[in-house]
């Protein structure tokens, strides 16, 4: 099932030039980019992204770090790529997460884990509309396509 999903590049990983990395580890699967762009996000934006941990303890930090540096931020296309992109992620805390996975090999504590994805279909499409308007978002054929995606 083709899908579109949300991938934030967080401070941590702009901070410490994995930028590059990452997205090389995305594309390298398979993934194509639809979308790109890199920004600063603001409180508001923090706050609507992350309105579902408003209430718990660690909402402040987590705010203050999403805000203290440029993310880039990246709609992902593909096959599954909700659950693609997550699994070239890696486990949300690093120690539990696949040697070979972006967490696995970069990552050492939860908190700055380098990347953020999109946990599921309704939630790729809340974030994605958060981070992109439609007309950010592009429809291309890549010409490597068909050695990647089964017909």
């Amino acid at each position: 099932q083709m899908q579109r999903t949300l991938v934030l590049i967080k401070p941590d990983a702009v901070q410490r030039g994995l930028a590059g990395e990452v997205i090389s580890r995305i594309e390298r699967k398979g993934l194509k980019i639809v979308g790109a762009k890199m920004l600063r996000v603001s409180e508001e934006l923090a706050r609507r992204h992350y309105e579902a941990h408003l209430e718990k303890p660690f909402f402040p930090s987590l705010m203050e770090f999403i805000t203290s540096s440029p993310i880039i931020a990246l709609a992902i296309a593909g096959p599954d790529a909700i659950d693609i992109a997550r699994l070239v992620m890696g486990a949300t805390n690093p120690k539990d997460a696949t040697p070979g996975s972006i967490r696995g090999d970069l990552a050492l504590t939860v908190g700055p884990n380098l990347i953020h994805g999109s946990d599921s279909e309704e939630a790729a499409a809340r974030e994605l509309n958060l981070f992109f308007r439609d007309d950010e978002l592009f429809e291309y054929e890549r010409d490597i396509d068909r050695w990647i995606i089964e017909s």
